[in-house]
């Protein structure tokens, strides 16, 4: 990975990957033995060979320190997943190329590690109109995303304190939401009987993540730092690290999806400009 160049000579200077601990490694062999023998059918057993392990089993990201095992810890526990991986930070997808590349590949049925995702274009946004305006087929119509807040880790490797900071970031930016948007912010953490089970009753409210989440370290120091946010008429919501960093979700009664998609466009844009979103250049907007 290219980082600044060196103020003294003017040379490109290189970030080289940190090398993984012994309680680590010893952990990560154990992992792979079990998982090779297992009869697991996860797009992590497939491509997890001996040799792609050996290469990536001692590397680390260079910013937050990840290592393999924060990337398969939770296919290494639950051979039934179909998966088997999460990326703990934006930079696991580029020093763990050789195992996500593939997966990534066979997941979507193309995108070739030679393949770059397009740039960012929500298209002619009144294209879309109400597709049942008599009402008499759709009930509801739901539009979302996830991003991820730049500068920080996936949810494996966040401290609490980053926890706390992100919530604090994400209720500020919401908070200044005006028009359709203009809403409040509920963090989970001390919330009251009466706004979870309102929160419940609109089908808003979030749980701690399942085994899969919890195996790759997704839920740590839960409720803190999460929160929810929606809009005064309850047609734009956002959940602040759930499994992502952002859930961002537009959402009415009946069939206007394009009412329900310009809504969408225009928060996440909004959004964009006050909190930098995780970007890269070949594969687009990461999450975890």
């Amino acid at each position: 990975m290219t980082g600044k160049s060196c103020a003294r000579c003017g040379k490109q200077m290189v970030k080289i990957p940190k090398m993984v601990d012994a309680a680590t490694l010893e952990k990560l062999e154990a992992g792979f033995k079990k998982l090779a023998a297992s009869d697991s059918k996860s797009l992590l057993k497939k491509y997890l060979t001996q040799e792609v392990f050996d290469k990536l089993k001692t590397l680390k990201t260079p910013s937050f320190g990840s290592s393999l095992l924060d990337v398969i810890q939770s296919g290494l526990e639950n051979h039934d997943s179909g998966v088997g991986i999460y990326a703990p930070d934006a930079e696991a997808y580029t020093t763990f190329a050789d195992l996500f590349d593939p997966i990534i590949e066979d997941y979507h049925g193309g995108f070739k590690k030679t393949d770059k995702h397009p740039a960012k274009d929500w298209g002619d946004v009144d294209t879309f109109q109400n597709l049942d305006p008599a009402g008499e087929y759709i009930i509801s119509t739901r539009v979302r995303c996830g991003r991820s807040m730049e500068g920080y880790p996936f949810n494996p490797c966040l401290t609490e304190a980053q926890y706390k900071e992100m919530e604090a970031k994400v209720s500020t930016t919401l908070s200044g939401l005006e028009g359709e948007l203009k809403g409040a912010f509920y963090p989970l953490t001390g919330m009251t009987k009466e706004v979870q089970q309102k929160l419940i009753d609109d089908h808003f409210l979030f749980k701690e993540g399942d085994r899969f989440l919890q195996a790759a370290n997704a839920c740590r120091y839960w409720p803190s730092g999460r929160g929810i946010y929606h809009n005064d008429n309850k047609t734009f919501l956002v959940w602040c690290n759930e499994e992502d960093h952002l859930r961002l979700i537009s959402m009415q009664m009946g069939g206007d999806l394009g009412q329900v998609y310009r809504r969408l466009v225009s928060a996440v844009n909004d959004i964009e400009k006050r909190v930098p979103f995780s970007h890269n250049d070949r594969l687009g907007f990461l999450t975890f």
